[in-house]
């Protein structure tokens, strides 16, 4: 059954050879500059808050996921990669004009239309790799995308870091316009036939409103993504607790200054590294339900042992966050690649990405108030108790159907997303 599959079965794939090769080096960059973006508000204007609106300009985008995806689906799915990475490429240098406080908003324009070529983007992908590397190598695939991801969250930030120390702002936005058009380029280079038929059905499609949520519906309809997606949401909305009182971690529980926080999330993310890399497999040999619940039970436990004052647990507990939330990412999005149809699979993918990370960032601001009011001893093992209540559901549920079952069989797989929330 996992005969001719695996690591190095993607790697010798050309298609999906060239797409991880885009996804590193677009990911590169574009880490590199996210982390930049507050270090250089704050620096020109030493506000703590405008500094984190970085990141909410970012990230607000993903609530229009319905109408931004319905923008991939009617196009031809690798051209709008191109186009996307130029068009990026481009507005990127306008960067070098930010030198005073008066410009920051040049800086936050750009980035809201980065967050909007990032929701399409991230739909016209999820459309597009079912197509460019064939459902037999996705689950390998799309686990191996992550481990790209993470790794380059592992690096890009200290060369970030460096370069804005050592040359300014300008320097890291011009390094992510050059990453973007290479990842163009490369994406150019993919050999995919697409199918036209799909995108006339898509134009002949109801106006309005109805198109916009025919991804919405395709989710609900089917059982597996709709179990998946919901589960996600779940889950992303305890991470979001979860990653708003990591300071009271570090500093309540285990008595260190807020830098550990670093390191706490570089153990995180060694861990999604490592959960990328085994996805694939162990995705053709469990039921995508027992694959999902494990990682929940995995991460709810991280969450919770780090209410004990000890280092080492406290560590453990990251690595096992960092391996845990990946897992009901790469499990919902791949329900959604396997069960809707091709023509509504990038508003669907796009729409599944709104309802899985906007709670994460509603919990991330509930959970900056809980903090204040109750103690984090408390709140962790909550979270932990609410996390295995997911994981319980997920298996002893209502079965998802035919969905659940050709997973465990034939081994699909999905699109990961970013797994590093805080």
């Amino acid at each position: 059954m996992d005969r001719g599959v695996g690591v190095g079965k993607v790697l010798r794939d050309r298609n999906a050879g060239l797409y991880l090769s885009g996804v590193v080096v677009s990911g590169f960059g574009t880490t590199a500059m996210w982390l930049v973006a507050g270090v250089w508000v704050k620096s020109l204007t030493g506000s703590d808050a405008l500094a984190a609106l970085t990141v909410f300009t970012l990230w607000a985008p993903v609530s229009a996921g319905p109408a931004l995806g319905a923008l991939a689906d009617p196009l031809p799915r690798r051209p709008l990669l191109v186009g996307l990475g130029l068009v990026m490429a481009a507005l990127l240098p306008v960067l070098t004009l930010l030198d005073s406080p008066g410009r920051v908003w040049l800086l936050f324009a750009v980035l809201l239309v980065y967050g909007i070529c990032g929701t399409v983007h991230g739909a016209a992908e999820a459309a597009l790799v079912p197509q460019a590397v064939g459902h037999r190598l996705l689950g390998d695939f799309n686990g191996l995308r992550l481990t790209a991801d993470e790794g380059m969250k592992l690096i890009a930030p200290l060369v970030g870091a460096g370069l804005f120390a050592r040359f300014g702002g300008a320097s890291v936005a011009l390094l992510d316009a050059v990453t973007f058009a290479l990842a163009a380029g490369i994406f150019a280079l993919l050999r995919v036939r697409e199918e036209q038929p799909e995108r006339e059905r898509i134009r002949a499609e109801a106006p309005g409103f109805a198109r916009l949520w025919e991804g919405g519906r395709q989710l609900w309809k089917e059982p597996a993504p709709r179990t998946l997606v919901s589960a996600g949401a779940a889950v992303m909305f305890l991470a979001g607790l979860n990653g708003a009182v990591i300071y009271a971690v570090a500093g309540d529980v285990l008595g260190h200054a807020p830098t550990y926080v670093g390191v706490l999330y570089a153990v995180q993310g060694a861990g999604s590294v490592l959960s990328g890399i085994v996805a694939g497999p162990l995705l053709r040999r469990l039921p995508e339900r027992v694959f999902t619940a494990a990682g929940v039970a995995l991460f709810a436990v991280g969450v919770g042992v780090r209410a004990l004052p000890y280092d080492a647990v406290a560590l453990v507990g990251s690595a096992a966050i960092g391996a845990g939330l990946p897992c009901v990412l790469i499990a919902a999005l791949t329900a959604v690649q396997r069960e809707v149809p091709g023509a509504a699979l990038g508003r669907a993918a796009a729409t599944a990405n709104t309802l899985i990370f906007v709670p994460n960032a509603l919990a991330l601001a509930l959970g900056a108030a809980l903090v204040t009011f109750v103690d984090v001893r408390v709140l962790l093992p909550v979270l932990t108790v609410a996390g295995l209540a997911t994981a319980l559901w997920l298996v002893a549920g209502p079965r998802a159907g035919r969905g659940a079952a050709r997973v465990g069989v034939a081994g699909g797989g999905g699109r990961p997303l970013p797994a590093d929330t805080p």
